[in-house]
């Protein structure tokens, strides 16, 4: 958000939290890009804050109060008050429990992977409505289709990019795998190390899919460690992940710095073909 934004979303959130009984003396910007991550101290609340409308906060609150219900490894919501989408000023705002970050556990691949496994076994428990992942994509040609929304995409670029979600979505499809809800994003920034273990956060993303569509999101060691992959499956939906980032980084309305020069990277590694890395590996953010 702009600076702007950020000075108003931060006057929201104060008195929301004070008209809800928290106490806020304090602050602290922990992430700011389509959305901000806020730590309320002294009351110690992780708030999350997007512009009004262009979020899907309802959904994430209600599928992770139905995980952490379950026992799933995913982040609470703040206890105090309760849970839903709060208006404010023109933001949406959700509030989560605050937790303190820890040093990974020595065995983290192993770990990790234990977490998103049990992620997903609770998923498996949940019926809510999401989207399909290859909907996702489709947003993604969506965006290369149009120049408008993508207008310092060369043409070459765009032609490469359009052929690869094309053609990755047909192999991914072609495998016939199981579906199941997913995370839809659950690499590295999305995991926090806590006391309590590994747990997840951010489920504006979910959607259906073959879990081989949330292990293409983390390091290759991680994935190494989840059982009963299909590997080309794996193999193909990295690839649509990175032509689905690759375009993401084109949108004009795209805040990511130096996103213009992350799709250049991508799209010499599209170019170049297989191994297909994880974006961890390139260390390259998603929104």
């Amino acid at each position: 958000m702009e600076a702007e934004f950020v000075s108003r979303a931060l006057a929201a959130v104060t008195a929301l939290a004070g008209q809800l009984g928290l106490r806020v003396d304090d602050v602290v910007v922990i992430h700011n890009s389509n959305k901000l991550a806020l730590r309320l101290l002294p009351c110690d609340v992780f708030a999350r804050v997007a512009l009004a409308g262009q979020e899907v906060a309802a959904l994430e609150v209600e599928l992770a109060a139905r995980l952490a219900g379950a026992g799933s490894p995913v982040a609470a919501l703040e206890p105090r008050v309760e849970p839903g989408v709060y208006a404010r000023d023109g933001f949406a705002v959700t509030l989560w429990t605050y937790y303190e970050v820890v040093a990974a556990d020595p065995d983290q691949s192993g770990t990790y992977a234990e977490a998103l496994q049990r992620l997903h076994a609770g998923m498996r428990g949940v019926e809510i409505a999401t989207p399909h992942f290859l909907d996702r994509a489709a947003e993604a040609e969506h965006l290369v289709r149009h120049p408008d929304e993508t207008p310092a995409l060369a043409e070459v670029d765009r032609h490469l990019l359009l052929s690869t979600l094309h053609s990755a979505g047909e192999r991914i499809r072609g495998r016939g795998a199981a579906e199941q809800l997913l995370h839809g994003e659950p690499h590295p920034g999305n995991l926090l190390n806590t006391g309590a273990g590994p747990l997840f956060i951010d489920f504006e993303t979910c959607c259906r899919g073959p879990v081989e569509f949330d292990v293409a999101h983390v390091p290759e060691e991680v994935s190494a460690h989840y059982p009963d992959l299909d590997l080309v499956l794996l193999a193909e939906c990295r690839r649509l992940v990175l032509a689905m980032v690759a375009a993401w980084r084109w949108d004009i309305r795209d805040e990511f710095p130096h996103r213009h020069q992350h799709g250049r990277n991508i799209l010499s590694l599209l170019r170049n073909g297989p191994p297909w890395p994880t974006l961890g590996a390139l260390a390259l953010p998603l929104r």
